[in-house]
This record gives structure tokens, sequence and C-alpha cells, in this order.
């Protein structure tokens, strides 16, 4: 294995060091193959998406496992959570090992299935939930992300049946019956251009709902996709009284607002939907107060055909592994210490995930990635790794590069090209 010496890398903003890799971890000192002047970077703990979906299989038109792990491993990532929405769903062990073993075989991250909560994703019947832990793929985390598991009996069994082995049920939360024909973000601006709006209250209902049942049963539960002021409220003041809950919020929900859907551009319909400034800026300070937990990308690689039709029969999604955190530094600006909580070792620690997240101490896995923050990129869809273009920010300028990344001491990335 090439051993590098990381030259003159400022870890986490810190002052310039030198960072030597060999054998996988970080090493103390000592002579290395290979040197990467590293002057004006920064070095981060790799990073680790909680909520990616890679569409495989089923869908490799749209991704495929390896495609989506180019495209993770460009973006800083050393781990991704693949979501169990493929076709066949991921509702068996043989489904989770199949994904797991596809990204064993990419090599560029760490692939970790998340299983299905109910079976075909349909809310009415519990997967084969103790299957998926007990397989190869050891599955931690299940959801029906896509659907909300909206049967309050069903979401309690399903919180009781995790419980055993400290599982995780990962909400998508969005009462169906309130967000029925929904097109958008139900404000003003649905209003003006006469689209049926999703209301905020539908995913405020059912975070309410469901960490009264993580309470009650004393298991963990964690949200998808924070999209409302009203949400982190319910966050808050469930935090304050020891419920097991974490949550997550998007980038683009950081930055994007509804108004961008007066354009009819379907690559502005995501769900949940872009909300509101008043939205955007709570969703800000709920992260940087850890009210929020993490940033997950929610990474949504969508055909040609079913992104680039009218408003109404475009499917909702966006790509965002590549721009992640481009566009984390814009909102959040160099702040190192917070970016790498949020983003790798908050994310590792909610999963379980050990290796990842990690200081980078002498002695610990090799997984980082080198980042520099004076770039600037000017986001051009055709030149994303992800099989799908459907971003939000073509032709926008973003800050900061990811310049390489390693996986237990094997580059994935280096000066800005993925090595395979």
């Amino acid at each position: 294995m090439t051993s590098y010496l990381i030259k003159g890398v400022s870890v986490l903003g810190g002052e310039p060091a030198d960072l030597l890799i060999r054998d996988g971890v970080i090493a103390a000192g000592g002579r290395a193959d290979e040197v990467i002047d590293a002057e004006g970077l920064v070095a981060l703990p790799g990073l680790v998406d909680l909520h990616t979906h890679l569409r495989e299989p089923g869908r490799e038109d749209a991704e495929t496992v390896e495609t989506g792990s180019r495209a993770a491993a460009l973006g800083g990532y050393t781990a991704v959570f693949a979501m169990a929405n493929t076709s066949p769903v991921a509702d068996t062990a043989g489904v989770v090992e199949q994904v797991w073993r596809l990204g064993r075989e990419a090599g560029l991250v760490d692939v970790q299935p998340i299983g299905a909560v109910t079976v075909g994703l349909a809310g009415k019947q519990l997967a084969e939930l103790g299957a998926m832990a007990t397989s190869a793929a050891g599955v931690r985390i299940f959801s029906d992300d896509g659907h909300c598991v909206a049967d309050p009996r069903l979401m309690r069994r399903a919180l009781e049946y995790v419980k055993a082995f400290d599982g995780i049920i990962a909400q998508h939360a969005e009462e169906p019956r309130l967000t029925e024909g929904a097109q958008m973000h139900e404000g003003k601006v649905s209003t003006r251009l006469g689209l049926t709006g999703w209301p905020a209250v539908a995913e405020e209902a059912i975070i309410a709902r469901d960490v009264l049942l993580a309470e009650h049963v004393g298991s963990r539960l964690h949200v998808c996709h924070v999209s409302t002021a009203g949400s982190v409220e319910v966050l808050r003041h469930a935090k304050a009284r020891g419920v097991r809950v974490t949550a997550e919020v998007t980038p683009h929900h950081l930055l994007l607002t509804d108004e961008l859907a007066a354009s009819y551009d379907p690559v502005y319909k995501v769900n949940p939907p872009l909300r509101t400034a008043a939205d955007v800026q709570a969703l800000r300070q709920a992260l940087v107060d850890g009210v929020i937990d993490i940033v997950a990308t929610d990474h949504a690689p969508h055909a040609v055909e079913d992104k680039e039709c009218e408003w109404a029969y475009a499917r909702p999604g966006m790509v965002g592994l590549e721009t992640a955190l481009p566009v984390v530094l814009s909102v959040l600006g160099e702040q190192w210490e917070l970016i790498a909580e949020r983003m790798s070792r908050a994310p590792a620690r909610i999963a379980g995930l050990t290796g990842h997240g990690t200081d980078l101490a002498a002695g610990t896995p090799a997984n980082l990635t080198l980042v520099d923050p004076s770039a600037r990129r000017v986001v051009d869809p055709a030149g994303l790794a992800s099989r799908s273009r459907n971003t939000p920010y073509a032709g926008t300028t973003l800050p900061g590069r990811i310049v390489a990344t390693f996986l237990r001491g094997e580059p994935t990335v280096l000066d800005g090209k993925a090595v395979k």
C-alpha cells in the first residue's frame, strides 16, 4: 500500500501541519512514498451521508451504486447510506446484501444499505427488519423514505422492534392526507402560481406524533429532511425532554426557497418542497444550535424523462453529493469544526459507523478529505459524475473544491479527479 505525506495541511482550519498516511491509518511519523503539497488546503474527516438514493437495483438509467459512489467520493464522502426505495425495494436481506456487495465492489466509499420499514414501502406490514439486521449488510437504519409510515400503530411496532438491537427508524414526515396532489409549499407563492400546496403542518404533525411514540417506547427516531420552522420547534421541545430523536437537513433546504418555483422549472421540485426564507433561516440556526444534528444530501438522481417535463408530472428530487460541502460552506462559512461535526462525526455516531467521523490523529483510519476553501466552482451539470443531471445549482458559483479523498488510506480522488 502506497504511503502519503500530506504536507502543510490545515487540519480543521488549524495551523499547517503534516499528515502521514501509512497502512490505511494516520501514522505518527516517518517517510512516505509520495508527497502531496497541501499548502492552503483544509483536512476534514471523510464526510458521511445518512440519506442517499443510489437507484440500484431497478433504475440504473438514473444512477448505479458505482456512479453514485464516484459522485460521493468527488464530494468528499467516505461513507453513504443508500435508501431503500429501489426496485425491488430493499425490504429483504437479499436486496440489502446486493447493494452492500455492489458498494464493496465499487470500492470508492463505504455503502451502507438502509432497509425498508414496511414491505414494498406500502405501509401495511413490517418488512424483515431482523433478517436485514443480521445479514452481512448489518442494517441498523430503516426507512420508507419517499413514503411516510403513516399508520401510528405500525410506526409504534417498528420502533419497538428495532429497540432490541438499538436500531433506528428514519421517518419521512408527511401526513399523506394533507398533501394529496401537492406540488409545492403551501403559501403565498403557491397561491399566486395556482399550484396545490404542501402545508408545513403535514410535516410537523407527523414529527410531533413520532417523538411521542419514540418517547413512549424508549426507542430511537431519526427525522429525515426537516424543512420547516415549526418542525424545528417540535424537535427542540422533544430534545429538551430527553427523547431519543435526531434530525437532518438537506443543503438545498438551507439555501433555496419556494420563490424558485415561479420559474416552473421542475429541477426545483423536491419532497419535502422548498419552503420560505423564514424557514430557511430557522433551519440554519437549528443546525448551528444542534437542534438539527446533521446535514444529509437526499441525493435523488432522476432520468431525463422523469425530470425534464411539465412540473405536475416531474419526479421530485435533486442530485446533491458533489455540491453538498460547497453549499454548506456558502451557508455557514469556514466553520470547519461545525462542518466536521454536522457532516462527518455526528452522522457516523448516529449510525454507529466505526472508522468514520474520527479525529485525524495517529492510529485512526485514514478516512479524510482535502478541501481548497479559496477555490470557486461554477456548477456544470455535464461535469457531474452522477448519471443524472438534475442539479438546482447549474451555473451557480459555489465556494470550495474537493482536492482529494482517502478511504482507509487509499486515494479515491486526487487533484479533484476520481482515481478510478
